[in-house]
C-alpha cells in the first residue's frame, strides 16, 4: 500500500509572511497619511514598499486613481507570491481562499457594466489573485451585458447560484440578488469536499473558514436588525458555519439585544468581547460594521498565535494586507472628497 505524504512547508511559507507583515503600515504611518493630500500621498508611498507598483503606472495615471490601481496590483503581487511558495495542502488551502477575489472581480465587473463604465476603468479595478486566468478576466470585462456575464460564468463554481439569481435581477434591476448568489458560491467552494474529522491542519483551515463563514453572516445579521427592513434573513444566510442555523438567525435579526448577547454567548464570545461592546453603543451600521471587521481581524490573529506554524498565519496576513489596501484607499478618497482628518480617522479599521 503506498502512502501519501503532505508536502505543506508551513515553516518556509509563515516566515516570509512574518516578514512581510512586519513592514505593513502601521498606526503611525496612517496618521501621517491623513495629515496628506493625494499628492503627497503618492509620493509617500513611492518611498515604500508600493514604489515598483507606483512607477510602473505613473504614466498613466495621477492622483487617487494611481494610487487605487497601485494598491490592487499589489495586494495581487504578494497574493500571488504566497501561491509560489506553497506547497502540498497549503497550497490547495491558499488558492481556495484567494478565490475570494474571483468573487471580487465577478462583482466588480457587474458593477461596472451596471453603471455602464467602459472596459478599461473596469479592468483597471481587477484584482488578478485568483483563479481565472487572464484570458477569463478579459472575456468576462469585454461582455456587453451582465446576462452574458452569467452565460460565460457557466462551468464555474459562480455559474448556478448567477443562473438562478438573474431573474431576480431582472425582475428588481437591483444586483442585490447576483452579489449574494457570488457570495454563497464562493464560501460553499472553500468547504467542498472538506472532510469534518480530519488532520489538525485542515481541521484549523476549516475552523478559519467557518469563523469567516459566521462573521459574515453576523454581519448581515446585524445589518438586518438596525435596519429595521422587512426583508428574509434567509436571503442573506450563508451555510457553513457554526454560529447560526437559518432557523436562529430569523428569530434573532428581530431584536439587536438578543443577537448581540447571542454572539457573546458563542464560542467567539471571548474574542470578540470588546467589538461587542462596541457595537451596542454604535450609532450607526457603518460604526458596527467597522467593529466587526477589526474583530474578524484579531479573531485570525488569535489562531495565528495558538498555531503559529499553520495556515493561520497565512490567512492571518492576507486579512492584514486587504486591510492596509482598504486603509489606504479610504484616506486617499477621503482626502479627495474633502473629509476632515477625524471623518477619514473614524473610517479606517486599525488593530
Amino acid at each position: 500500500m503506498s502512502v501519501t505524504y503532505d508536502t505543506a512547508n508551513y515553516g518556509y511559507v509563515t516566515a516570509r509572511v512574518r516578514s512581510r507583515r512586519a513592514v505593513l503600515f502601521d498606526e503611525d504611518d496612517y496618521r501621517k497619511l491623513v495629515r496628506m493630500g493625494p499628492g503627497e500621498i503618492a509620493r509617500f508611498m513611492e518611498e515604500t514598499e508600493y514604489e515598483t507598483e507606483m512607477n510602473a503606472l505613473g504614466s498613466r495615471y495621477r492622483g487617487v486613481n494611481l494610487i487605487e490601481y497601485a494598491l490592487n496590483r499589489n495586494l495581487a503581487k504578494h497574493f500571488n507570491d504566497l501561491l509560489h511558495f506553497s506547497e502540498g495542502s497549503l497550497y490547495d488551502y491558499l488558492a481556495r481562499y484567494l478565490r475570494k477575489f474571483d468573487a471580487w472581480n465577478v462583482k466588480t465587473i457587474i458593477r461596472g457594466i451596471y453603471a455602464d463604465s467602459d472596459q478599461q476603468t473596469i479592468e483597471d479595478d481587477l484584482i488578478p489573485a485568483g483563479a481565472f486566468s487572464e484570458r477569463q478576466l478579459d472575456r468576462l470585462v469585454g461582455a456587453d451585458s451582465i446576462s452574458m456575464v452569467v452565460e460565460q460564468l457557466e462551468g464555474t463554481l459562480f455559474g448556478p447560484s448567477l443562473a438562478t439569481a438573474l431573474d431576480d435581477y431582472e425582475n428588481t434591476g437591483v444586483l442585490v440578488p447576483l452579489e449574494n448568489a457570488i457570495d454563497r458560491a464562493f464560501y460553499s467552494d472553500m468547504l467542498e469536499g472538506l472532510p469534518e474529522e480530519t488532520d489538525r491542519a485542515t481541521g484549523l483551515y476549516i475552523q478559519v473558514l467557518r469563523a469567516e463563514i459566521d462573521f459574515r453572516n453576523i454581519r448581515n445579521a446585524l445589518r438586518l436588525a438596525r435596519s429595521g427592513a422587512d426583508i428574509d434573513p434567509g436571503t442573506y444566510y450563508i451555510s457553513g458555519g457554526r454560529l447560526f442555523k437559518e432557523s436562529e438567525l430569523r428569530q434573532l435579526v428581530g431584536n439587536m439585544d438578543q443577537l448581540t448577547e447571542y454572539v457573546r454567548q458563542s464560542p467567539y464570545g471571548g474574542d470578540l468581547d470588546s467589538a461587542l461592546s462596541e457595537l451596542e453603543s454604535a450609532d450607526s451600521l457603518i460604526e458596527f460594521e467597522r467593529a466587526l471587521e477589526r474583530a474578524l481581524v484579531e479573531y485570525a490573529d488569535t489562531l495565528s498565535n495558538r498555531y503559529p506554524l499553520s495556515v493561520c498565519p497565512v490567512i492571518a496576513y492576507i486579512r492584514a494586507k486587504e486591510r492596509e489596501v482598504d486603509n489606504i484607499r479610504a484616506i486617499a478618497r477621503g482626502k479627495e472628497a474633502g473629509l476632515t482628518g477625524d471623518e477619514i480617522e473614524d473610517e479606517l479599521v486599525i488593530v
